[in-house]
């Protein structure tokens, strides 16, 4: 022991007459680059050879075995941050994404508690045309390097890509989905919600069904046009917005809410578009397209979900006891709260804020995709993610707040296609 005293001794003293000489040195020859950068790693490797010397004062009053443990945890972490890139899922440690939530605080959606329609096109195979889909041109299912899953290619130009099934949404409803606009986007794409009584599964019609909807997302703008085939000229109700157009070549995740005749859509953090009147009274979409005309733009699209809109979260947690939640957004296997996710957890954050005595358990839920383990942990770390946002970024008291995680099981509806994996991903609020 004295040994190792004496040598971190002599370390000191050597490193600091070293510093010493080198800073005079620094002064005197201030105007040369070269001596400079071999003096700072003089002085960096004096003391590495301290914090070396002091590890080794350390390491001497500890086993073999014990530094055999020390090793086998700190791989295990190493290798665990490095899968997950989140903090340790057992400690209650700040998430880092205060200034990205802050950023967020005009997403004041919330979506609600029933997935109406949910479409990653994970049950087609690569190079087919979706099964649910028709189209009057072309268009396969691809994956592309800039993101993980499987995209639609609309790739036809002039043509419409309608899914055929009927979607009877209410007047409170937001649509989601992720865009990649490629080709010539001058004159954009157009996402088509529409009133058709007579069900038809494909319509190339510019303007189909009895009423609808046109939101054409263009390089540059945002223009809308709700459209009524009873009236003279289609009775247009037209918008436009310049805010947070679509970005080239980048993934987009578009959010659509539709509340009556009011329209807002949300883009890149922030509301892009917000007009009170861009619908006709008493229309009921049942249908959505996509379409693209007199455009050469050819993008690819996936994970497109509809829902229903505003809970009552105040009813649904403090007088039913418990909140389905499937707008708390993360990563493919990650557990960082996306930004995304303010309008939900702002909203949960004011009903917890009126009712300060409530205590509340945050339970996560996965789908049936992957390992049972690493679902069920991943669901655990998720909870525990959510609970130090809404502690950390919205002052509530984390002593009132539990976690845990079911993984896949309980699910709520079969593991047997992509609309029933998405209602199973969710966040529950219970109160206890």
């Amino acid at each position: 022991m004295k040994k190792y005293i004496f040598l971190l001794a002599a370390l000191l003293v050597a490193s600091c007459t070293f510093a010493q000489f080198n800073v005079k040195e620094k002064i005197k020859e201030k105007s040369f680059d070269r001596t400079d950068q071999r003096i700072d790693e003089g002085i960096d490797r004096g003391i590495d050879k301290i914090e070396e010397g002091v590890g080794k004062l350390f390491k001497k009053k500890k086993t073999n075995s014990e530094e055999n443990t020390e090793e086998q945890q700190n791989n295990a972490e190493d290798e665990s941050e490095e899968e997950n890139n989140v903090s340790d899922p057992i400690e209650d440690k700040p998430v880092q994404i205060s200034q990205n939530l802050q950023s967020f605080t005009k997403y004041d959606f919330v979506p609600g508690d029933k997935v109406l329609y949910f479409e990653d096109f994970s049950q087609d195979a690569i190079g087919d045309f979706p099964a649910l889909w028709t189209t009057n041109g072309g268009g396969e299912v691809k994956t592309v390097n800039i993101a993980p899953g499987n995209w639609f290619h609309l790739n036809k130009e002039d043509a419409v890509y309608c899914y055929t099934k009927q979607i009877a949404m209410p007047e409170n409803f937001i649509t989601e989905f992720d865009i990649i606009p490629d080709g010539d986007f001058a004159n954009g794409y157009t996402l088509t919600f529409y009133e058709d009584p007579e069900n038809a599964e494909l319509t190339d019609d510019l303007y189909p069904g009895q009423r609808g909807l046109h939101i054409s997302f263009e390089e540059g703008r945002w223009y809308t046009k709700g459209y009524n085939n009873s009236i003279d000229a289609g009775g247009w109700i037209e918008g436009e917005s310049t805010t947070k157009p679509v970005v080239m070549g980048q993934v987009n995740h578009l959010i659509i809410w539709v509340q009556n005749r009011r329209l807002r859509i949300y883009h890149q953090g922030a509301k892009a578009f917000d007009m009170p009147t861009n619908i006709h009274a008493g229309t009921k979409f049942n249908r959505f397209r996509f379409s693209g005309w007199s455009t050469h733009s050819l993008p690819y699209v996936t994970n497109i979900k509809i829902t229903t809109a505003a809970p009552d979260t105040r009813s649904k947690l403090i007088t039913e006891g418990k909140l389905v939640s499937y707008g708390i957004y993360f990563d493919v296997n990650k557990d960082v709260v996306k930004p995304e996710s303010f309008g939900t957890l702002n909203d949960i954050a004011k009903t917890l804020k009126e009712n300060p005595t409530v205590k509340i358990k945050i339970i996560g839920y996965t789908d049936s995709d992957g390992d049972d383990a690493k679902n069920l942990d991943l669901s655990k770390r998720r909870a525990v993610s959510v609970k130090n946002v809404l502690s950390g970024e919205f002052g509530i008291d984390g002593s009132l707040i539990q976690t845990d995680g079911k993984g896949e099981s309980d699910p709520i509806s079969p593991n047997i296609n992509t609309e029933g994996k998405a209602k199973n991903r969710r966040v529950e609020f219970v109160k206890m």
